[in-house]
């Protein structure tokens, strides 16, 4: 009897396993019943793999989400920065060898770059509930809504110090530039390209870009390749403001850093979306496609706004870090990159070496 009452048992646990297992991986609500083939031809591939310049540790949530959802199909997540990613995608692609099956960049030029080239076409399910600006052709898609801010060092800049706009930044500095000397930090330009990108979004956006940037200049700027290092020396001291930060990390740190302050500029605020497209050559075809449209869907979007603190690109997620919520808090000085053609100008050979070469001589570099 007790034997018999353990196999029940274990037959129960079974039959809730393999249902559990058959609910999480039916066709999504809303989407055609085609998928299916997605669905199945992705549990049978077993994994996606995927070249990102996201952290790991905030990709972490998705990764859990997605692999509850579509249990058998794991991710095998390479974390790297701007421009090792463009490097090495290019080169495997090059040799004709593996390589990731679906890129996700912050970078959004580089991506799109990569994008025109090496992208397959896949209209995701989830299409409509984007907005027009994040897709380009049906292939490389806007994922994510993060603002470019500024950082402070709370406990070492005064609050009326505090810059709400790149004029007044340009301002500060220059009237207080040994006070700021070597204090101010941002990107590398020639070593970030996310940097890069953003250099030339504000240059667009502002008509006194190079001026302003001379002015903050002034007392020196110290330049670095990554958002995790510039917070680190504002949170320390070593340097007093950064700009062009990732307003999605520098938030995520503000909330476990008392030193850490953040202003988002009030004349425009660049808003930057990590790009995603699927290889044309990938291997694991099906699950990068459902690996992308777990990403744009409510649920996968909903985990990236709520546990990776990476702002939601819909307008119909929880909470307020989505498209919606952000327009809310700062309005008409929202200016998002748009994922189109618009990003690739400057990365022409000459225009990229004319604009570093103006950019340097403005920043004293």
């Amino acid at each position: 009897m007790f034997a018999q009452s353990r196999l029940t048992a274990a037959c129960a646990v079974a039959f809730a396993l393999a249902t559990g297992s058959a609910i999480a991986q039916t066709v999504p609500q809303g989407y055609p019943a085609a998928y299916q083939s997605i669905i199945d031809g992705a549990k049978k591939e077993g994994k996606v793999v995927i070249y990102s310049t996201t952290d790991t540790k905030a990709a972490g949530p998705v990764i859990k989400a997605f692999e509850t959802a579509y249990p058998g199909v794991k991710v095998e997540f390479n974390d790297m920065n701007s421009t090792e990613l463009y490097n090495r995608y290019i080169s495997e692609q090059a040799a004709g060898g593996t390589s990731g099956d679906l890129v996700w960049s912050s970078s959004m030029d580089s991506a799109l770059k990569l994008a025109t080239d090496y992208a397959q076409n896949y209209a995701s399910p989830e299409l409509p509930k984007l907005p027009k600006w994040s897709v380009w052709k049906d292939s490389a898609y806007g994922t994510t809504y993060e603002p470019a801010v500024f950082i402070y060092n709370k406990r070492l800049v005064p609050e009326g110090d505090v810059p709400n706009s790149h004029a007044a930044l340009a301002k500060l500095i220059a009237a207080q530039s040994d006070k700021y000397k070597n204090k101010v930090t941002t990107y590398d330009v020639e070593k970030s390209a996310v940097g890069f990108m953003l250099a030339v979004q504000d240059s667009r956006n502002d008509k006194a870009y190079f001026e302003d940037l001379a002015n903050i200049a002034k007392g020196g700027l110290v330049v670095q390749s990554s958002t995790g290092t510039m917070m680190e020396r504002v949170s320390s001291g070593e340097n007093l403001i950064g700009y062009n930060i990732l307003g999605s990390y520098a938030e995520t740190r503000a909330k476990t850093d008392p030193s850490i302050g953040i202003s988002y500029p009030k004349d425009y605020t660049l808003v930057l979306s990590r790009v995603a497209f699927i290889s044309k050559k990938a291997k694991n075809k099906n699950a990068a496609r459902l690996w992308l449209d777990f990403l744009l869907s409510a649920k996968g979007q909903d985990v990236l706004a709520n546990q990776s603190d990476l702002a939601s690109i819909r307008d119909d997620i929880p909470g307020d870090n989505d498209v919606d919520g952000m327009t809310k808090k700062l309005g008409d000085s929202l200016k998002p990159i748009p994922v189109d053609e618009t990003l690739l100008e400057y990365l022409e050979q000459n225009k990229r070496l004319d604009f570093i070469k103006k950019w340097r001589t403005a920043a004293g570099k």
